[in-house]
């Protein structure tokens, strides 16, 4: 969810080296309505200073602008423009490496033939050493139809590769996860289905991604029912866990009862829908909803939720969740004193959290505060690690406690790069999977490094 879509670009620049010559430049670009990121000295004279200097805007035409803006600072001259995030991307972010060197012809007989048919004839014999033996037991697939990446739209499998491989790093760094990105030239349901299900032994897992509503639903109901590894759809549910996890600590901040609350959900597609239903299952009182989609609507209504509207959720909800894609949808007359108001889309919030405070609200964030990276790779740690055959309604809400209870003070959400966080999400889930008596192997918690 916490996405802002902006351009960035590293600009060297040398300054000629006489009091004010940094600030008006500065001064420059904020009067764009851009904003400076990092600033580096890279080397300094008697007469000139050399430095990178982050800049972010808009989109191109906004920072060609801001550029000429720099060329015309007295004292400035620009010297490279450079797209780092591009360059980043080049040849792709992710590779596959072999854990071990092949520098002799004895590890080569034991890596391959003819020591590997030994492996390969216990595994035949008893599948279940595929998980000691394979890298199975550590590999998720990260699987997409491009058809919902992030604020884009469809924009197809090929496009939304960069985000796959992004879910794959942070796999990887945070809880030593293999991503492995599945992109499929299909939106054709039935085909995702089987193409998914043919690939499983491959995985001890599979994560859906950026697949839209309301095919997203079928598409893993139907994944869940068919394999016996855990199958989640972060969209719905890794929102969701973050999503609540953010509710929560807001709601503790300003002495409100989450299970006493009158909560509203605007906006039923993938993340609302799952974020409904998991305050349900949280809280065990109906949430109202309010969506365009008569279907959408419906879907909510068969799961406990009330169908409602945005004039009667505003009006009467203390807690209000959008996640409706549609800048600018709650009025700041909406706000009604005392509320709770989570406008959490991207890169364009319903209401801007300053806007809402300003009119009464008691409490508001927007999707920029609410990263669901907190979420999806502690969540599939802990359920590979508990070898569980899914994802619970249990195991989430176990994930929601952890970034709760690790909240600092003052802040709304954990930092994501905490990796002790993402460790104790994985040990929570794992355990609530023991609880529930569905895990099949005995916990080890996995040691970072």
């Amino acid at each position: 969810m916490a996405w802002e879509r902006k351009m960035m670009r590293t600009i060297r620049v040398r300054n000629e080296q006489k009091v004010g010559t940094l600030a008006r430049l500065l001064a420059a670009v904020s009067s764009m309505g851009a904003s400076v990121g990092s600033i580096e000295m890279l080397n300094e004279t008697a007469q000139s200073v050399l430095r990178d200097i982050t800049v972010y805007a808009d989109d191109t035409e906004h920072m060609d602008k801001v550029i000429e803006a720099m060329r015309d600072n007295e004292g400035t001259h620009v010297l490279e423009i450079r797209d780092e995030v591009l360059a980043l991307h080049q040849k792709g972010k992710i590779a596959i490496r072999s854990r071990f060197p092949i520098d002799s012809i004895a590890t080569l007989r034991r890596v391959y033939t003819p020591g590997v048919a030994e492996v390969c004839l216990k595994i035949a014999e008893d599948p279940e050493l595929a998980r000691l033996y394979t890298s199975i037991s550590h590999m998720v697939a990260i699987v997409t139809d491009g058809s919902a990446v992030l604020g884009l739209g469809d924009i197809g499998p090929l496009a939304s590769m960069p985000v796959m491989e992004g879910k794959a790093m942070l796999m990887e760094t945070l809880v030593g996860l293999s991503g492995m990105p599945i992109l499929l030239n299909t939106k054709d349901t039935d085909e995702i289905v089987r193409a998914v299900t043919a690939i499983a032994p491959t995985f001890a897992a599979i994560q859906l991604e950026d697949i839209s509503a309301p095919r997203c639903f079928e598409v893993e109901e139907r994944l869940q029912a068919m394999l016996d590894i855990p199958v989640m759809h972060d969209d719905q549910h890794g929102t969701a866990v973050v999503s609540i996890a953010a509710l929560t600590v807001g709601a503790n901040r300003t002495g409100v009862d989450i299970h006493e609350a009158v909560i509203g959900q605007i906006g039923l597609g993938a993340a609302g829908n799952a974020i409904g239903k998991m305050i349900m299952r949280l809280t065990g009182n109906p949430v109202l909803g309010a969506d365009m989609s008569e279907a959408a609507m419906e879907r909510f209504g068969r799961v406990g939720g009330k169908k409602s509207s945005l004039k009667e959720i505003m009006s009467e909800c203390d807690i209000v969740i959008a996640t409706t894609g549609v800048p600018d949808l709650i009025k700041p007359e909406m706000v009604r004193k005392g509320q709770l108001i989570f406008a959490l889309s991207n890169p364009n919030a319903e209401i801007d959290p300053e806007v809402a405070l300003s009119h009464g609200a008691a409490f508001a964030a927007d999707g920029k505060s609410v990263n669901n990276v907190l979420g999806f790779p502690g969540i599939f740690r802990g359920a590979v690690d508990a070898n569980a055959p899914r994802i619970t309604d249990e195991m989430l809400l176990a994930a929601v406690e952890v970034l709760v209870r690790m909240t600092p003070a003052g802040e709304l959400m954990p930092n994501p790069l905490n990796k002790k966080v993402h460790l104790e999400v994985a040990r929570a889930v794992a355990l609530a999977a023991m609880k529930q008596g569905i895990a099949r192997a005995e916990y080890v918690p996995y040691a970072d490094g």
